[in-house]
């Protein structure tokens, strides 16, 4: 008889609630450090906003770049409104972050994967695997996306001399319901399944597949100077595609709600996409590009250094 294969040893730290969790803590980690940059993001994409005619002291507001805009947030309202929101971000990586990982791997070794033994899988298969795992992950954080895109804005509003529209995340939650049911938490859900798409076809598969070109065609180890230049790679990738259908998902999930939980501002992506480049121009699409690049590089480098890192001290398998 045929000598029998011995049996992969199973490690708790390889399943995929092990990696769940490792995902998280190392996602928690590069929000805290990266967050004003989205905050500084997410004012700038709603900076001149023509649409929006109700709040006019929004759409005449002066505009201000990267460097005057975060430095407004920190005169006008205080250091640590850089932070605002950040509670949201943290519920909302509880599942994403986690959920994109997991997937992923699982797409990748177990579904996609012919060969059990198959480091390297073609590019094609890893970036639908990147796509699957961001439009599932974010379609599942999609609530809490939509409370902090609002926490956000909130203190922008204040220095406008408009009336505040949520008191923190519990508050926010509530209303969002009470006005439109709980369905009204998955608005703006379609262009952000959208922006995942193409941020996790960025940051994943430019981070899987730039990380095994390097090792394979150098003769680099997988160590933190592999995972540095991979990690550039992927932010910039995700920054590049993902800004356009980041606008129009922060718009559409910032724009206020009727009594029937539709917004007033835009009848869907569509919409909001023909009216911003209408009224603004196609360059409103990457309003926000260079805060969300300097944001991706670094987010994306913090994220994959942590989680590396991790499960090499656990003695996991690398990803």
């Amino acid at each position: 008889m045929p000598p029998v294969p011995p049996q992969k040893e199973y490690k708790y730290v390889n399943s995929l609630w092990c990696i769940y969790m490792v995902s998280v803590v190392s996602a928690w980690n590069a929000e805290l450090v990266t967050y004003p940059l989205d905050l500084t993001k997410t004012r700038l994409q709603i900076q001149g906003e023509v649409a929006n005619k109700k709040d006019e002291k929004m759409v005449r507001a002066p505009y201000r770049g990267l460097l005057r805009t975060a430095g407004g947030i920190v005169m006008e309202e205080g250091f640590f409104k850089m932070w605002q929101g950040a509670s949201a971000a943290l519920y909302r990586h509880l599942i994403y972050s986690g959920t994109r990982i997991v997937t992923y791997k699982a797409l990748k070794e177990k579904v996609l994967s012919s060969d059990p033994s198959e480091k390297y899988l073609p590019v094609w298969k890893s970036a639908l695997c990147g796509v699957t795992a961001g439009c599932f992950a974010q379609y599942l954080a999609s609530p809490a996306d939509l409370l902090k895109v609002q926490l956000q804005m909130e203190g922008k509003r204040k220095i406008m001399g408009l009336p505040a529209r949520v008191h923190g995340i519990r508050d926010a939650f509530i209303k969002t319901v009470r006005a439109g049911g709980y369905r009204s938490l998955w608005k703006g859900a379609v262009p952000n399944v959208q922006r995942a798409a193409l941020v996790n076809l960025g940051d994943l598969t430019t981070y899987d597949v730039a990380k095994r070109f390097i090792m394979r065609n150098t003769s680099l180890e997988d160590n933190h100077f592999v995972h540095t230049l991979a990690s550039c790679c992927a932010g910039f990738v995700a920054a590049g595609m993902g800004t356009p259908a980041d606008v129009i998902k922060t718009r559409v999930m910032n724009q206020p709600m009727d009594d029937k939980g539709r917004g007033l501002l835009y009848a869907g992506t569509i919409d909001c996409f023909k009216k911003s480049v209408m009224n603004e121009g196609f360059g409103a699409l990457y309003k926000g590009f260079i805060p969300i690049w300097m944001r991706m590089a670094p987010w994306s480098l913090t994220f994959w250094l942590s989680y590396e890192e991790v499960q090499k001290l656990l003695g996991a398998e690398q990803f």
